[in-house]
């Protein structure tokens, strides 16, 4: 099938695009397996074949063999354990079609790598181990690949050298992947008999499986329709860069993701919904009479309207959606678990937001696609969530349109990517719910208390002092005349809150709760005292996201454990320490200490009353800047 003669076979005619990847569980073959393809498409050249050779040698499992692993696995590490680590992308072609693969890592740790690799993939190469059958991976690599949109899939069953090349084990794996795939909706799946190590059925038919009468894994490779052209859809195009070399020119660049568009062509800038017309289409070669999907452009438009990087150019008559509240499939990829409530970063295409879950509906069972209650996600672990967004996006269902469907998540501290997402739909009761325009604001509440209103945020371990501190200032501002409230964190949980456990979930909801009264509060006009534990710092930015500039005071009420311990006023570390209370701050569950803090309170070197002086010191200060 490969070599010259194979070459010449189309050669002439224009060849289209596959993009594929392979996965499956860790050792079933990929790896190997694109390597036989390179080799048996005579696509290796020489010095690629000779230092194959001697990393086969050196490194190899397959004795004098050829490893051909090799040829895909370019990093040490992977070498050196046998294993794929991260998403290795290759280029190739044969007489009929061009391709390009992506060797996805079969290890579960490594899942997130494989949703990358799998996000534009026309098809999926799964590998199964004869010998071990469908596993976990294999189904989790399945629901994934179905998620995203993936329509064709080939079940390759690698190592049939091993069961003696079984054709009633080829049957039979073969029937409970079908069924399975049948259960997820995937429409078109083959199976194939091979060994990749040797190259049967890989390239050509393998003499060993005289019983297996189908194509050759590259057979289907060539034969398998490519996506959809994008081209036939509405315009769309996310603006990357507002363009402004000089005071003559502003364009608005970008890549077209779907459809096409011409000077003359009436554009709708999304999320504001102001139509221009297009004047120019500007490249590096020169304007374009028309520009099409995967065309990176400028577009110049007629009428000087509003854009910014994070706007949608998209077809007039054909607008996408706009939201601030979706529903979407979520990939979890970050080691800590995914809290509804905890705000994340979220990139949408070119757009960009806060993101929180603010309902987790179910997670999925990859091996019975049973859904299940779940107050968190995991890593790998992958559900159906309600997020709500700082502001609208634009946006397209993942199946409709891949680029305006998909997002990812980032952690606000750690700048970690943590999870990927795939909207299914917008909620319809976002349409519903609007701001309503308030007559008196809150600096006419200010200015009718005469006080510049702010929310004292104190944090600390139970029994640093914060309730006691808290009063005591309470007392001090009531008596000059202030207007204030205390949200006290044990008080709280007799009313709003009681429904809350300690969980971390729990946790989390109990702040985000607690903050959006403190800002109803602060907006009446109040200075508000609060007195939580909050010991997460992503809650806590959360809760000074919500305010205005100088509005969120953080106040670090920083008390030793062993003293805390030592005054225990309810006991409750030593129920902590006798197993009775779990999750209990700085026993079982961390406390993360503010890292800068607009007050840092030091309990033991100074009385209550020098540091509430403290405290109203700094509060005057802030009234009179």
């Amino acid at each position: 099938m490969g070599g010259p003669d194979h070459e010449r076979e189309g050669q002439g005619a224009s060849k289209t695009l596959l993009r594929f990847l392979t996965c499956g569980s860790v050792d079933d073959g990929k790896s190997t397996l694109i390597g036989r393809l390179l080799y048996d498409s005579q696509l290796v050249l020489e010095d690629q074949l000779a230092a194959l050779v001697a990393d086969s040698r050196k490194l190899g499992t397959v004795g004098n063999d050829i490893d051909f692993a090799f040829l895909v696995d370019g990093l040490q590490a992977e070498r050196e354990q046998g294993i794929t680590i991260d998403v290795a992308y290759r280029y190739f072609a044969t007489g009929k079609r061009k391709f390009i693969v992506a060797d996805t890592p079969g290890h579960e740790q490594y899942t997130r790598n494989m949703a990358t690799g799998a996000s534009g993939a026309d098809l999926a190469v799964i590998l199964v181990d004869a010998r071990k059958g469908l596993l976990t991976q294999t189904r989790r690599h399945s629901f994934i690949v179905h998620l995203l949109g993936i329509r064709h899939v080939v079940l390759a069953v690698n190592k049939m050298d091993l069961v003696a090349f079984s054709e009633a084990r080829f049957d039979e794996i073969a029937a409970a992947y079908r069924e399975f795939a049948a259960r997820l909706g995937i429409p078109d799946v083959t199976c194939v008999p091979v060994v990749a190590r040797t190259g049967d059925n890989v390239c050509r038919p393998g003499e060993t499986m005289g019983w297996y009468k189908g194509p050759s894994l590259l057979a289907i490779l060539e034969e398998t329709e490519a996506g959809q052209d994008p081209s036939g859809r509405p315009f769309r195009m996310p603006v990357q860069l507002v363009s402004r070399p000089n005071a003559d020119f502003r364009g608005f660049s970008g890549n077209v993701v779907s459809g096409r568009v011409a000077p003359g062509d009436k554009l709708t800038v999304l999320p504001s919904g102001r139509v221009a017309e297009v004047a120019r289409i500007v490249t590096a070669d020169g304007d374009l009479a028309v520009a099409k999907a995967g065309d990176a452009v400028t577009i110049v438009l007629a009428e000087e309207v509003d854009v910014s990087r994070g706007d949608v150019l998209t077809a007039a008559a054909e607008r996408p959606q706009v939201a601030d509240q979706m529903a979407a499939h979520l990939i979890w990829m970050g080691d800590e678990p995914m809290l509804p409530g905890r705000p994340y970063h979220v990139k949408c295409g070119t757009q960009a937001a806060t993101a929180t879950v603010s309902a987790l509906k179910h997670k999925i069972n990859v091996d019975t696609l049973e859904k299940t209650a779940a107050r968190q996600l995991g890593l790998n672990d992958i559900g159906l969530c309600n997020l709500s967004f700082s502001r609208p996006l634009v946006f397209e269902p993942y199946d409709t349109l891949r680029e305006l469907g998909s997002f990812i998540l980032i952690d606000k501290l750690s700048n970690a990517t943590v999870g990927a997402g795939l909207i299914r739909f917008g909620l319809r009761r976002a349409e519903h719910v609007h701001w309503q325009a308030l007559t008196i604001d809150k600096a006419a509440r200010a200015a009718a208390k005469h006080q510049k209103p702010c929310c004292l945020w104190f944090t600390g371990l139970s029994g640093s002092g914060k309730s006691t501190l808290a009063d005591l200032l309470d007392k001090r501002l009531h008596a000059d005349g202030r207007h204030t409230y205390i949200l006290d964190g044990d008080n709280v949980r007799h009313g709003l809150n009681r429904d809350l456990g300690f969980a971390d979930a729990d946790r989390v909801e109990n702040i985000r709760r607690v903050a959006e009264v403190a800002k109803l509060m602060v907006d009446a006009g109040l200075i508000v005292i609060v007195s939580f534990i909050s010991p997460f710092r992503a809650e806590r930015r959360m809760a000074r996201d919500l305010f205005q500039e100088g509005e969120f005071v953080e106040v670090f009420v920083d008390t030793p454990l062993e003293v805390c311990e030592q005054r225990d006023p309810k006991g409750l570390y030593r129920k902590a320490r006798e197993g009775l209370i779990k999750n209990f701050t700085g026993i079982d569950s961390e406390y993360e200490r503010p890292e800068a803090p607009e007050l840092h309170l030091l309990t033991e070197q100074a009385s209550p009353e020098a540091l509430v002086d403290d405290i109203l010191a700094d509060l005057a200060r802030r009234s009179s800047a």
